[in-house]
Parts: structure tokens; sequence; C-alpha cells
């Protein structure tokens, strides 16, 4: 009777002894796969996010498409990580994409090519005060009512790249010395974040601003000097 419980207690030992070892090594497959199915999400990303910001250096009508793409994967990617304020920002990217495309098309369509257009001082910091107020009262309630790992900067950064999306739809060279600023201070969030291929990007992302400054600065140049033979 003793041999036959023993007999039962040890096969019950073993039979949960491996349900508990089925149970664990069948998380860890799902979180392996979950792992290699978001870096490979964020390497699409990326790559279809290089190719945006280059086209639209070379102010190309295609970098509107590959943009709409690259928000729509990272609204993903940012919801997954919880940073709340960046899934946020994509949709509204999103429209600015749509108003982008549409300002540009139509610029297009009246000077046959996409023109850079001037901006006010008074405009730039206008707007910049309206965008930091915006990110306050933005991230206020990113930490109030959710919870957004890193609330106050993730919303001041939204509302900034909002901004300067907006002047990139308006053709002004100021979205690029923004973004250069930008996109410093999202390298340092994305490392923090363990994002690291998304914090190279940005890292390539400020080098690509700071070349779509100079480029930019080119062509308005030559504008003004083709305005000036006209006239």
């Amino acid at each position: 009777m003793m041999a036959e419980c023993m007999r039962r207690f040890e096969l019950n030992l073993v039979c949960h002894f491996s349900c508990i070892c089925s149970v664990f090594f069948h998380n860890k497959l799902s979180y392996i796969c979950a792992l290699f199915i978001m870096s490979a999400l964020e390497v699409f990303a990326v790559i279809i996010s290089v190719i945006g910001v280059g086209l639209t250096i070379k102010r190309n009508m295609w970098c509107w498409l590959f943009n709409f793409f690259a928000f729509v994967l990272y609204a993903y990617l940012f919801f997954t990580f919880k940073l709340y304020g960046e899934t946020i920002l994509q949709l509204f990217f999103m429209l600015v994409n749509f108003y982008g495309f549409y300002h540009w098309f139509k610029g297009k369509q009246q000077d046959h090519e996409i023109r850079i257009e001037p901006i006010a001082i008074g405009a730039v910091f206008t707007q910049m005060l309206i965008a930091a107020l915006g990110g306050l009262l933005f991230g206020l309630s990113l930490h109030y009512f959710t919870d957004a790992a890193l609330p106050m900067l993730d919303s001041q950064l939204a509302a900034f790249s909002l901004l300067a999306t907006y002047w990139t739809s308006r053709k002004h060279i100021a979205t690029w010395v923004l973004w250069v600023f930008v996109d410093i201070v999202y390298v340092a969030m994305f490392l923090y974040k363990d994002l690291f291929l998304t914090a190279g990007l940005y890292a390539a992302f400020v080098a690509m601003a700071a070349f779509g400054w100079w480029q930019w600065e080119q062509v308005k140049t030559k504008q003004l000097s083709q305005l000036y033979n006209e006239i």
C-alpha cells in the first residue's frame, strides 16, 4: 500500500513538473516569437521611414505615401511599448500627411515644382509656444489617465514632431531645424526604452535632417535666383 502511494506521489510529481515545464517553455517560446515579430516589424518600419524622409528631402510627392505607411507601423509599435503619446501622434501624422499631400500637389500644379515657402519669425515662436502648451496639457493627461512610460517627455516630443510635420507640409525650411533637435532627444528616449533599431533610425534622421536643411537652402537660393531673373 505504501509502495502504491509512493508510486502515485511520484507520478503526480512528474505530471506537475511536466505541466510547469510545458507552461514555462510555451510562454518562453511565445515571448521569443513575439519579440522576433516585433523586431521584424521595427526593421520594416525603419526602412519605410528612411525612404520617406529621403523622398521628402528630394521634395518628391511619393514621400507622403511612404510616410503614411511608416505612421501606421509605428502607431502599432509605440502602442505595444506603452508610448501612448507617440501612438496618438502617429494618428495626427496621418491627418497632416493627407493635408501635406494636398498642399504639395496643389503647389506643384500651380508652380510646376515644389517651391520652398518662407515663414515669419513671429509665426515660428508663436507656433512653438502653442506646441509646448499643447504638449504640457497632453502630458498631464497621459500622466493621470494612462500608464504611459514617459508621459511628459513623450508628449512634448509628440507636440513638436507634429509641428515639424506641419511645417513640412507647408514647405518651410524651419522644419529641418526643428527635426534636428527633436530627433536628438528621440535617440535618447528610444535608447532608454531599449528600442535600439529605432534609436539608430532617429540618429540617422538627425543626419538626414541636417542634410535636408542644407539641401532645401540650396533649392531656396536657386528658386529665388530664378524668380529674380524672371522679374
